[in-house]
């Protein structure tokens, strides 16, 4: 397990527009408050995001006491309201047109396909606005999400669909030359969308428009908090993914901890700034939907709180910034490299990028001078970062604005509205305040376990806290920093490339005697993956010859685009295991 950097959707002038949260709470003073002042207003009694302890599981949680109880109830707000939702292409959704279409599927599921509560259903596609209605269908009639990576291999795609057991399969036509014979191979029927493309159509495949019809009711089926809501896989070190399974109150709490932190946030500041510039609250969507932050900060906040999603087809910085200022967009929320991709875009000048309050950077930590960059370099934009996971339902301590310009290699506050943060030792105690140890979380937002992996789950989930799996330290202000890791991963534009993985397909190889893999320093990229390779006797391999055999295993992420050839073996410490650090000094001490 390896948690990965994730943001916090900072919207100044968001509020909280969904429906069940109208119901109360004495709004926010507009005053300059600090930290302190502004956590005890927002989350105290009669407040929208009032805190209350409640025992999950015989464990003790600070809980927000109006969060909705399942995410069904909370797609079931939108319905009626006329404003804009999705803006995809020259596509145009509003919110009660995206509802209608979600009823209609929930309705197929269930009256077409037999799928019943519990049961897993998979989503294999690219950022689309059916992505967003399938989830949305799946989750309220009580069945399970399971997430699958878009750029996975046929190989891998086949490991998550065996390993979740799912019972039917939502796609795209990129990705049905990837899945169609694993489903069909299983008698696992397949819907795909936007398929007027494809001819003929494969066997078991079902198009889209022709299984859903407008105007079906959204059956009704009961789903309470406990119930699984989702699936989405990590990448294991054992070289095969995990399936982290949430509950639909996991995936609330953690949703309602992004929207009071961004009011605490803005509770802290002036009039002016709680203005929001004019402009509506607007989120674009440039990272995977597959992905935790993607599916849960972005795409469910829009949903809940009533705003709009500009969801990229691909990531192109010229695109980005064009949609940024058409879309009047307010919050940007993706990988480092993206926002370092915006600001040396050659068209960065051409465009009015004065509508964001908040670019966020995660997935990957932020060199410090992309902190100063993306300060200095958008007129209102304040940068923001924050320590989440697939785990913690990509919630967790947040940095943003002069508190993320004064401390700009912290990830945050280590205390949240919801979560605990300690810093333990190899036998799971705590330490004291500055002492450098493994980083614990606890919290609601947490997932429930790993989907049928009950020894990886005692192992990562122990007593209601997560064991991280990254080496960090709190400061005497209660500022939170990572330091290392435990794991062996590297971290590449967002994405998890564990070295166990990497290395089990190399050693497939016939030539290869020894390898390593290990990340790379890279500007743009926070990592890239790097290997060094020591050939057996008398055997001849070039990158381009290695690379071209990785293609096959792993997606094209995984591979690694740094390669060095040692003559000798590779350093070992006296307990065998090889000196990755010592390796990385030795071929690529220039990073880059």
């Amino acid at each position: 397990m390896r948690p990965k950097l994730q943001v916090t959707p900072v919207c100044p002038s968001a509020g909280i527009g969904s429906d069940w949260a109208q119901r109360g709470g004495n709004g926010v003073a507009t005053m300059s408050l600090s930290y302190e002042e502004a956590y005890a207003q927002v989350t105290g009694p009669g407040q929208i995001f009032e805190l209350v302890e409640e025992a999950i599981g015989g464990v003790s949680y600070r809980v927000f006491k109006n969060a909705p109880p399942t995410l069904g109830q909370l797609f079931a707000g939108a319905r009626g309201e006329e404003g804009t939702f999705i803006v995809y292409e020259d596509e145009r959704w509003t919110f009660d047109e995206t509802m209608r279409s979600v009823d209609a599927l929930a309705h197929a599921l269930v009256n077409r396909f037999g799928i019943k509560k519990g049961d897993r259903v998979g989503i294999s596609m690219r950022n689309l606005p059916e992505w967003v209605v399938s989830f949305a269908a799946i989750l309220s009639i009580g069945a399970v999400s399971v997430s699958l990576n878009a750029w996975w291999t046929e190989s891998e795609v086949d490991y998550a669909i065996e390993d979740s057991g799912i019972s039917l399969l939502i796609t795209d036509p990129e990705r049905i030359d990837r899945s169609h014979r694993s489903a069909h191979s299983r008698g696992i029927p397949m819907i795909v969308v936007r398929a007027d493309e494809i001819e003929p159509q494969p066997t078991g495949v079902q198009r889209f428009g022709e299984v859903i019809n407008l105007g079906d009711p959204m059956p009704v089926v009961e789903v309470g908090p406990d119930d699984d809501a989702t699936i989405l896989y990590t990448s294991g070190t054992t070289g095969f993914p995990k399936g982290a399974v949430s509950t639909h109150r996991a995936v609330t709490q953690g949703l309602m901890a992004f929207w009071a932190n961004a009011t605490i946030q803005s509770a802290r500041k002036s009039e002016d700034a709680l203005d929001g510039g004019g402009f509506a609250p607007c989120f674009i969507l440039i990272v995977p939907l597959f992905h935790v932050t993607g599916c849960v900060p972005v795409m469910l906040s829009c949903f809940g709180m009533k705003m709009k999603l500009v969801m990229m087809h691909r990531w192109d910085p010229e695109t980005a910034l064009r949609l940024i200022q058409s879309e009047r967009v307010t919050a940007f929320v993706g990988v480092p490299t993206q926002s370092w991709d915006m600001l040396e875009s050659p068209a960065f000048s051409k465009y009015d990028t004065s509508s964001l309050a908040s670019i966020g950077g995660g997935g990957a930590p932020a060199p410090v001078k992309l902190v100063d960059r993306v300060e200095k370099g958008f007129s209102r934009g304040r940068p923001n970062i924050g320590y989440g996971m697939t785990e913690t339902n990509a919630f967790g301590p947040n940095n943003t604005g002069d508190d993320y310009v004064s401390h700009p290699s912290s990830t945050g506050r280590a205390r949240t509205s919801i979560m605990d943060v300690e810093i333990r030792d190899e036998d799971g105690r705590p330490l004291p305040t500055g002492a450098h140890g493994e980083i614990w979380m606890k919290g609601p937002n947490l997932i429930r376990g790993y989907w049928n992996k009950p020894e990886a789950t005692a192992e990562t989930i122990v007593d209601g806290w997560l064991a991280s799996g990254d080496l960090g330290r709190i400061d005497d202000d209660g500022f939170l920093y990572i330091e290392d890791r435990a794991k062996d991963m590297v971290l590449r534009a967002g994405e998890n490339v564990y070295c166990a993985e990497v290395e089990s397909a190399i050693y497939e190889h016939s030539a290869v005697y020894e390898a390593a893999v290990f990340g790379v320093p890279h500007e743009r990229l926070g990592e890239e993956v790097g290997c060094v390779l020591h050939l057996k006797a008398g055997c001849v391999l070039s990158s381009d010859e290695f690379r071209d055999f990785l293609a096959g295993p792993l997606a094209s992420y995984k591979i690694p685009s740094r390669i060095a050839f040692s003559d000798g073996r590779l350093p070992r410490n006296p307990s065998g295991k090889i000196l990755k650090r010592e390796l990385r000094e030795t071929y690529f001490a220039g990073g880059e």
